[in-house]
């Protein structure tokens, strides 16, 4: 389990690295990534304590940077190393969210009888879906993903959740049809026109 896990990471970051190559272009970003990736790779080694980690992050930092440049164009930024380093606290968040995520999963894992235990491919399997579910629940806001979690954890039906939140059936599908639109953004990058979320009319008077 550990070595697919470790081929998974060195891949993203092989696949990370390709993807600068591929988008680089002469200019600001040159001189961005020349003047301070170094720097920030050490600063991330610092808080980690783990060379590979820090390296992941710090190419993930960039690839960031170059996907925010219609918004945030290059030259604009005064600070280029607060705003490096923005970047990769938000990084390394995620990075520390999917690493409790693993230690829950793999100590569930640990605890299952021998018969019971899922083959290495299972495994991860289970262990990215359930960092592409933390992903999604951390983009909602707190009504969305309470409703959520009723929904698919407990198995209520939209009338019971109404009762428990305190607010209209409309409202718990609203709820739960923006979720929907949450987890499809995360898999496909975009939302569709006509989506479930978009179907649905507003409910007015009831805070989100």
């Amino acid at each position: 389990m550990r070595t697919i896990l470790n081929f998974v990471r060195a891949l993203r970051h092989a696949l990370a690295h390709i993807k600068l190559r591929s988008m680089t272009q002469p200019g600001h970003f040159q001189t961005l990534y020349r003047g301070h990736h170094h720097w920030l790779q050490s600063w991330l080694r610092k808080k980690l304590g783990c060379p590979e980690q820090a390296a992941d992050i710090a190419q993930d930092t960039f690839v960031r940077v170059l996907a925010a440049e219609n918004e945030r164009p290059l030259q604009q930024i005064l600070e280029p190393r607060a705003y490096l380093t923005t970047i990769a606290k938000r990084l390394m968040v995620d990075f520390f969210r999917r690493a409790d995520l693993e230690r829950a999963y793999l100590a569930e894992l640990a605890a299952l009888p021998e018969a019971l235990q899922p083959s290495p491919e299972q495994r991860l399997q289970a262990l990215q879906l359930l960092q592409e579910m933390d992903q999604m629940l951390d983009g909602l806001s707190p009504r969305v993903r309470q409703a959520w979690l009723y929904s698919r954890l407990d198995g209520l039906k939209h009338a019971d959740i109404a009762e428990l939140m305190d607010v209209s059936v409309p409202r718990v599908r609203q709820y739960l049809a923006r979720a929907a639109r949450q987890a499809y953004i995360l898999r496909f990058g975009t939302a569709e026109p006509g989506e479930v979320s978009q179907a649905l009319p507003a409910v007015p008077s009831e805070s989100l």
